[in-house]
């Protein structure tokens, strides 16, 4: 068995919820139509405008869902963690992609054509239920997520990504969130200018509620960053 059959495989039987659900005759048709893919950072992965054919699921690395708005500005609006699934609300929607998404990082995607996934989906009322789950709780995140980048000040907004970032990748031995972005991705994660982030960023540090070195972000208290996020 090759390298890509293992990382299939590995896709296909992984704890990831959704494929706990597949019968063998299932698991085989994902197998003989996966492919994996590998992206460079920042190598674009899709973009606004453009069909959508594939379920994917990041299997290492990181991948930012983003769109680009007036003035060439962009909004990142979420960020993908692995085993999560991207890329598949448009195919049911019957439009084109609204976003882009890029490789944050050097990152590892598979990819199963929509038309495997439909197939699955005729037969198998569990999978069905897991997408709308999917969607729903998508959906809940981006709703409370619109409401709090337009009510909220710039600390509020500011620390409520870090501790997104927190929540979604970890933090490591040292209480480094376990991603490192530049000023201008964490500004376009929080809807705000670059200079208000490096200026916000700053203050955080006063505070000694954060430290930094470069584009890492030691958390020093955890509780005063959610306390600011949660408080707006």
């Amino acid at each position: 068995m090759d390298g890509r059959e293992d990382q299939i495989v590995d896709f296909s039987t992984s704890l990831n919820e959704v494929w706990r659900f597949l019968n063998d005759q299932e698991r085989e048709l994902l197998r003989q139509n996966a492919t994996i893919q590998h992206y460079r950072k920042n190598q674009q992965i899709y973009s606004e405008g453009e069909e959508p054919k594939d379920l994917m699921c990041l299997l290492k690395g990181k991948v930012k869902i983003y769109k680009e708005g007036v003035g060439g500005r962009s909004q990142i609006i979420r960020m993908i963690k692995p085993i999560q699934y991207f890329a598949y609300r448009a195919y049911f929607a019957r439009e084109n992609y609204l976003t882009d998404a890029s490789a944050f990082e050097a990152s590892t995607v598979c990819l199963v054509p929509m038309k495997v996934v439909k197939e699955i989906m005729k037969h198998n009322y569990n999978v069905c239920k897991f997408f709308i789950r999917q969607l729903s709780v998508d959906l809940g995140i981006s709703d409370e997520r619109t409401v709090n980048l337009t009510q909220k000040h710039i600390r509020g907004r500011l620390a409520e990504s870090l501790v997104f970032l927190i929540d979604s990748y970890g933090l490591e031995d040292d209480a480094t969130i376990n991603i490192y972005l530049a000023r201008e991705d964490l500004a376009n994660l929080s809807n705000m200018t670059t200079s208000n982030a490096i200026r916000t960023l700053s203050n955080f540090v006063a505070e000694k509620v954060i430290a930094l070195d470069g584009r890492k972000i030691k958390i020093i208290d955890e509780e005063k960053l959610r306390k600011i996020s949660k408080l707006g």
